[in-house]
């Protein structure tokens, strides 16, 4: 004789729950549904339709047996859900940048070509977004099944103090003086030299820049000026101003990295210099530059970023 559907549905249900609760959650199901197609068939339904409504209702077993053994059905909930977006998102910012910068300065220090340092830069950054993403939903997950009373308790004192929007007075006076500074030390260099030598002052930047590279690095420092004015006067930051911001990084970048790339950068005696008195040979040398390019990247890289997120948090407000 075949089962009827209430047998196989109990049968179903209570098949991946411990034995000693088995036989319980059996008469309890048992009775539940046939009191609700009892219900039905005294409303004029036919007791072979009322108990398929019945079943349909209950849902899919392996769900009612989850409910039973109070086993999650979900990857993350809420309990841990917070913490692990938090952590991840951190990790995310810091794990898979430290891997790009180490591994492309460790093959740029080797020799390596331009298109295999970024290739083996790149795949490896994206091998620790992987690995990151990965275990840290593992150790959650974990966490999760095995029911840790790790996560975080929210309390008032948790609460972010109000941030102010824009730049205030102290900011743009900072500004206004580092950038008058960069000046200041571009028309030292040029007449007078920055590194002074025993009785010889040598400059730092290549005498070749005048007028026309030394004229646009000032032309950019001073729009850098103009820029910070404008925050200050709009007291939050806009899709303009980190566009303007943008640009301005990556003018700074592409001046520097463009008379690196062609010798134009650095003053021919200072390298010379550093050659002889220094004792620092052709391989050093190389680790310097790339060092250097480096430092210029993360410099654009670390403005841009940041001008951006400014203008996230000024638009939420």
């Amino acid at each position: 004789m075949s089962a009827t559907l209430t047998e196989r549905y109990i049968s179903a249900t209570i098949r991946s729950l411990p034995a000693e609760s088995q036989e319980d959650v059996r008469a309890e199901l048992a009775a539940s549904i046939a009191d609700a197609v009892e219900a039905r068939t005294e409303q004029g339904e036919d007791p072979e339709a009322a108990e398929r409504e019945v079943l349909t209702g209950l849902g899919d077993p392996a769900v009612l047996a989850a409910g039973y053994a109070d086993r999650p059905l979900h990857l993350l909930g809420p309990r841990y859900y917070l913490t692990w977006r938090r952590l991840l998102i951190l990790l995310l910012w810091i794990v898979p940048a430290c891997a790009l910068v180490g591994v492309g300065l460790s093959q740029a220090l080797i020799g390596a070509d331009t298109g295999t340092i970024i290739g083996q830069a790149i795949s490896t950054a994206l091998t620790a977004a992987v690995h990151v993403t990965f275990w840290t939903t593992l150790v959650f997950v974990v966490l999760e099944r095995t029911g840790a009373d790790t996560a975080e308790t929210w309390s008032v004192e948790d609460l972010p103090e109000p941030k102010e929007t824009g730049t205030g007075r102290a900011d743009l006076i900072a500004s206004l003086v580092f950038l008058g500074l960069v000046l200041a030390a571009l028309g030292w260099d040029r007449l007078i030299g920055l590194v002074r030598i025993e009785d010889d002052w040598l400059p730092v930047l290549h005498p070749g820049l005048w007028p026309l590279w030394t004229l646009l690095l000032v032309a950019i420092v001073l729009a850098e000026m103009v820029h910070a004015i404008v925050l200050h006067a709009r007291g939050r930051w806009s899709t303009g101003l980190a566009v303007a911001n943008t640009v301005l990084a990556l003018l700074f970048a592409g001046w520097a990295l463009a008379l690196f790339a062609n010798d134009l950068l650095l003053s021919p005696e200072l390298l010379q210099l550093a050659r002889t008195v220094g004792d620092i040979d052709a391989q050093s040398m190389h680790a310097l530059g790339v060092i250097l390019v480096v430092s210029i990247l993360a410099v654009a890289a670390w403005d841009v970023v940041d001008g951006w997120l400014k203008t996230l948090r000024d638009r939420r407000r």
